[in-house]
């Protein structure tokens, strides 16, 4: 891996049977070394709870356009709406998330199923997803347990590219670019713990920790990690080059900034076109 920016504080306990509501306080700056990307988008979004399934979506999908996904994996004992911000700030960005109704998201089946039906539903007239959905470009990304999970799911060859926060995951058989998103006090998982997952084998790869966050941090609107987390999103699945610009070249937008404690990007991925 290349290293482009370095430091590293002390662990912090974190208790996972803390409120949604407490947990709102427990973030970083949410302009998070993504800038623009940190701020909600144009689009108005709706929400919609099937049994396996819930659906953030933009609320204006015009005929005619595509919309990339994201599937979602939840933490062990969440469920989706203890990310609702997050997750409906990725829909006014233009995404459509299909974020799974378990606590346990570890095999990364119940996220596959988002594609299932998201397919289904792109076929089907009258469905609000029909012609509409991008199934060339579907990222997958989860916090914790459902971290591990999406470097499961990420082994299906719909998914084009994994973003897991604060969970670890082997990297093998992977075909896409991946970035491993952690918190610099993240208890449960510690840098080196995830790190051990991350030397891709050649494929694309990042891994950038957010200053004094903790394992609790990407509950709600996720803090630092909504703006870093979009930005990769809007680059691999959108084609951003602003995006791009965020995480590749030694000026980036993550290189040298106080917002991230450390920052790696290896050749495969400053090599991207």
């Amino acid at each position: 891996m290349k290293r482009l920016m370095a430091g590293r504080g002390g662990a912090l306990a974190a208790a996972a049977t803390m409120t949604v509501g407490a947990l709102a306080v427990a973030g970083c700056s949410t302009g998070g070394g993504g800038g623009a990307f940190g701020t909600a988008g144009r689009h108005p979004v709706r929400v919609t709870q099937e049994s396996v399934t819930t659906f953030y979506y933009p609320g204006d999908m015009a005929s005619g356009s595509k919309y990339p996904v994201i599937i979602w994996g939840n933490g062990t004992i969440t469920q989706p709406s203890w990310y609702d911000g997050l997750l409906r700030h990725w829909a006014s960005r233009g995404f459509i998330v299909a974020a799974a109704n378990t606590s346990n998201a570890g095999t990364g089946q119940e996220m596959l199923a988002g594609i299932d039906n998201l397919t289904q539903k792109n076929a089907t007239a009258g469905s609000p997803f029909y012609q509409k959905v991008d199934l060339a470009h579907i990222g997958a990304s989860g916090h914790s347990q459902g971290g591990a999970g999406t470097m499961r799911a990420a082994l299906d060859p719909r998914v084009t590219t994994a973003f897991p926060i604060e969970g670890p995951g082997s990297p093998a058989g992977v075909h896409g670019p991946v970035a491993y998103f952690d918190g610099e006090n993240d208890a449960p998982l510690t840098e080196a713990s995830i790190r051990a997952y991350n030397s891709l084998g050649g494929a694309p790869g990042a891994y950038a920790e957010l200053a004094g966050a903790n394992h609790l941090v990407a509950l709600g609107s996720a803090g630092g990690f909504r703006a870093g987390t979009t930005a990769w999103a809007e680059w691999l699945l959108m084609g951003s080059a602003t995006a791009k610009a965020q995480f590749v070249g030694p000026n980036c937008g993550l290189c040298n900034n106080r917002t991230w404690s450390k920052y790696m990007a290896n050749d495969a991925l400053q090599a991207l076109p």
